[in-house]
C-alpha cells in the first residue's frame, strides 16, 4: 500500500484493472486473482523493492567451490543477500525505482527459477508458503484499493512519504505507514 501511495499513477492503474474486471462495492474473491495481471505485478515489484527475508537463511557448502575468483572452503556457512540481487542493475533496469510494469508479461515468478528473482529462496529451501503469501497479499491489496480511496494524513503528499526500510530480519518501514481509508463512492 506504501508504494501504490507514494506512486499515484500506478494506484491508479491498478484500480482501473480492478474497477474493470469487479463490479463496484463487490469484494474481489480468490479465484479472480489470476485474471488480474496488473495487481500481480505490483505485488512482484513489491517483493523485489522490499523482500519478506532480506538475507535467506544460512545454507553450508557442501564442497570447496569457486565463485568469481573466491575460493568458498567446504562447510562454510553461507549467506545469500537477496536483498542485494534484488536491486541489482546488472539484473534490473532502474533497480531503486517502483516499475510494476516490468513484470507484466515477462514469465517471472516466485518460484526461485530466474536467480535474479528469489524473494522467498530458490530450491528445495523455497519458502513453502510462497504460493498462500502471493495470493494473500493480492487479494488483500485488491481489495483495499478496490473497496476504498485512501488518503495521507495531515496534508502529507505522497512524494513526501518516508519509504526507508527498518533493518532485521523480516524489515518494516522504517516509518509505519498511515493511511486513511476514504468510502469509495
Amino acid at each position: 500500500m506504501a508504494e501504490l501511495l507514494h506512486n499515484p499513477p500506478i494506484l491508479s492503474k491498478a484500480r482501473q484493472e480492478l474497477s474493470n474486471k469487479i463490479p463496484p462495492r463487490e469484494l474481489i474473491q480468490e479465484q479472480e486473482i489470476p485474471h488480474l495481471p496488473y495487481i500481480d505485478a505490483v505485488i512482484k515489484e513489491t517483493m523485489r523493492l522490499h523482500p519478506p527475508t532480506p538475507l535467506l537463511l544460512p545454507h553450508y557448502t557442501e564442497q570447496e567451490a569457486e565463485i568469481h575468483g573466491y575460493i568458498i572452503p567446504n562447510h562454510t556457512q553461507v549467506f545469500v543477500n537477496v536483498w542485494s540481487i534484488l536491486r541489482d542493475p546488472a539484473y534490473w533496469d532502474d533497480p531503486t525505482r517502483f516499475k510494476p510494469d516490468r513484470f507484466l508479461n515477462s514469465g517471472i515468478d516466485v518460484r526461485g527459477n530466474d536467480c535474479k528473482f528469489i524473494p522467498f529462496g530458490a530450491g528445495r529451501r523455497i519458502c513453502p508458503g510462497s504460493d498462500l503469501a502471493m495470493r494473500m497479499a493480492s487479494l488483500i491489496v485488491s481489495n483495499l484499493v478496490h473497496g476504498f480511496d485512501w488518503e495521507l494524513p495531515g496534508g502529507l503528499k505522497a512524494e513526501d512519504m518516508d519509504m526507508t526500510d527498518g533493518v532485521g530480519m523480516a524489515p518494516q518501514k522504517h516509518e509505519p505507514l498511515v493511511i486513511v481509508p476514504v468510502s469509495a463512492d
